[in-house]
């Protein structure tokens, strides 16, 4: 009976280690070269403190959050300023306001039919189950970042936005520039890397802080904008071409040495 739960008992754990094989190399190892402190402070050092994101209340951060989604920053500020002038940026208005209204004021950032009445949903809810947008913030993170998920029309992204920016909860923040920009500094991270596994990269190799965790996302938006740009990328003026695998090749950089 002994050798029989010995036989069993290896049996499994010859299992278990083919099975571990299988996991992702980020999960074996979450550590980052180059180093996510080392970027920032090369992004700082030529960006300067950035102070994003833009907003008079915790409320108007959040509609800005739902509407940016699929637009520009520049066409949100166009919705943003209609709701402010018509009197409107609060969440007791926007649950009652008629959807024709919000949707002519919402306009400036595309597809206003779908924005103004996931807006509209979300901000009902909010009210009905919290009083209000403080309400809502005071969820704790993890509980934040869920029923954030729970409502249509808010994705990861858009959550972690919220929680960060508007709800100050240090979370960090994944768009389609870190993606692009991890993904040229070191070719191992795929461009289609998930959105929580690259998350998990930048939350487990920083301390949560919330100033820090604003900034960081800012830069990167700051270098895929001007610099690390979808096609022709800027290599040569980049603040991270020393470290970054792309950049060493497109400029012939002797002082890239891995990312360390």
């Amino acid at each position: 009976m002994m050798l029989q739960k010995l036989k069993a008992l290896l049996l499994n754990l010859n299992s278990a280690s083919k099975e571990d094989t299988h996991i992702p190399p980020l999960f074996h190892s979450v550590v980052m070269h180059p180093r996510p402190d080392r970027i920032y402070d090369k992004l700082r050092g030529r960006f300067g403190f950035l102070n994003w994101w833009p907003g008079d209340t915790h409320f108007e951060i959040f509609v800005g959050a739902v509407l940016t989604q699929q637009t520009t920053w520049k066409n949100v500020e166009k919705a943003i300023a209609n709701i402010k002038r018509a009197g409107r940026m609060d969440l007791d208005s926007i649950s009652r306001m008629h959807l024709r209204n919000l949707e002519a004021m919402v306009k400036p950032s595309g597809y206003y039919r779908q924005k103004a009445r996931r807006l509209h949903d979300i901000c009902s809810i909010i009210k009905r189950e919290y009083g209000s947008i403080d309400g809502l913030f005071k969820l704790g993170s993890a509980e934040l970042r869920a029923r954030l998920l729970s409502m249509k029309g808010i994705g990861e992204e858009t959550a972690d936005s919220i929680a960060l920016y508007a709800a100050g909860k240090p979370t960090f923040v994944v768009d389609a520039y870190t993606r692009r920009i991890m993904h040229r500094i070191d070719h191992k991270i795929s461009e289609k890397i998930s959105y929580g596994d690259l998350k998990l990269m930048f939350e487990s190799n920083l301390k949560p802080d919330l100033t820090l965790y604003k900034d960081f996302h800012a830069q990167f938006v700051e270098l895929g904008k001007n610099i690390c740009k979808k096609r022709d990328p800027l290599c040569g003026g980049c603040p991270l071409k020393s470290v970054c695998e792309t950049g060493a090749s497109r400029t012939g950089d002797i002082k890239w040495h891995g990312g360390v």
